[in-house]
């Protein structure tokens, strides 16, 4: 049984008429957090017109790897041994990746409107994962290219492309020449279908009934995270599964950005970015306790209450408390915050929030936290007397 079988998601439909053809004259981008189940729900889609008429290429940092790339998913050959130099022309690769890239979705076009005439809905090309291309001034270049590309081919409804990301920053990039760009978002899953959906998996990979109580316990420390509920799935011991799971999401949290107390100058630009950070996961778990609070006394009155919420704050605010307006993206980039078309930012999953919690309601975690950014101050301001003197 497939484990995303288990699973009803609302964008699910949503995903199936844009790959089998049936909604016409936009492109799509897919957001939404590692592992929400982007990637799977293109595949089911996939699988329900075996992927008729449907191409997925994935992202890749160099272009020249996402040039060969793209030409294998649309079976494109490109001219890879040129002799044009023996005729006093240009070599065809001269040009870069973004021109062989160009010929390619050129020919695509061509072939798409060979086939208007056969079938009476369009192709469909998926761009996977494209957070991972650099986002450097090359890259935003070819997003936009290929971006041009989407627009016309909605509107002729020749092709429908859907790009798929995990980070935020490929949204403002579209976002300058957006037309006909249907954004989709894609959350964790809610707790009552997370519940449903881990016990069919527990029932199917252990044959045997799981106690409720203990799963509801279980997606209080995982939320609602596909990836998150396969894995504890798998594990016959779910509860101990999860625990070492929320204690290896800490250990990445503080290898990553942990405090360094008296910290050396050498890193002292590393501990910026860890200060901002625990300034703004400090900020979160201050919220969730207090709607945690709520929920709790709601429920004590007997008042009707619905999924616990992940903390979120406005994109503006997030540079107020970090102090800095550049570390977000970076934030965003390694997985530790979320940021959402409304510029809400949010923990990235209910672990991280959990292992933040811990981190932070540890004894004297404020004193430690205080000391790191007083260290940078006094280093910062010996530098300044150096200069002067």
């Amino acid at each position: 049984m497939d484990w995303a079988a288990c699973v009803n998601r609302a964008e699910q439909d949503t995903v199936d008429k844009i790959i089998c053809g049936s909604k016409k004259g936009q492109y799509i981008l897919l957001m939404g957090s590692k592992g929400v189940g982007k990637t799977t729900m293109i595949l089911n889609a996939m699988k329900k017109i075996k992927a008729d008429g449907v191409a997925i290429c994935e992202a890749h940092e160099d272009l020249e790897v996402f040039r060969l790339r793209l030409g294998k998913a649309l079976n494109y050959e490109y001219n890879e041994d040129s002799q044009t130099g023996l005729f006093q022309r240009r070599d065809p690769r001269e040009g870069g990746p973004r021109l062989d890239i160009e010929r390619a979705l050129n020919k695509l076009e061509k072939v798409a409107l060979r086939m208007a005439e056969k079938r009476d809905r369009p192709l469909v090309l998926v761009f996977n994962n494209i957070q991972l291309f650099a986002n450097n001034e090359e890259s935003r270049q070819l997003l936009l290219q290929l971006q041009q590309k989407a627009e016309s081919w909605a509107e002729s409804h020749l092709i429908t492309v859907v790009f798929s990301t995990d980070d935020f920053w490929p949204y403002p990039v579209l976002r300058k020449i957006a037309n006909r760009m249907h954004v989709i978002s894609v959350a964790d899953l809610t707790m009552a279908d997370s519940l449903a959906a881990l016990r069919k998996l527990r029932e199917q990979f252990h044959q045997m009934p799981q106690d409720d109580s203990v799963l509801q316990e279980i997606l209080q420390v995982c939320g609602g995270r596909l990836s998150y509920l396969n894995h504890l799935a798998h594990r016959k011991d779910i509860a101990k599964a999860a625990q070492r799971l929320l204690n290896t999401e800490k250990g990445w949290l503080l290898s990553e950005v942990g405090l360094i107390p008296d910290c050396d100058d050498d890193v002292m630009d590393e501990q910026k970015v860890c200060a901002s950070t625990w300034l703004l996961l400090r900020e979160f778990v201050k919220q969730h306790k207090e709607k945690e609070k709520a929920r709790q006394t709601a429920i004590a009155a007997g008042l009707e209450v619905g999924d616990p919420e992940m903390p979120a704050i406005p994109y503006y605010e997030c540079r107020q408390i970090m102090t800095r307006a550049d570390f977000i993206e970076r934030l965003d980039q390694l997985n530790i915050i979320a940021v959402d078309i409304d510029h809400m930012v949010r923990p990235d999953s209910m672990v991280l929030l959990r292992a933040a919690t811990e981190v932070v309601e540890e004894e004297g975690f404020d004193e430690l936290l205080e000391g790191v950014r007083s260290r940078i101050d006094d280093i910062e301001s010996l530098h300044r007397t150096r200069e002067l003197t």
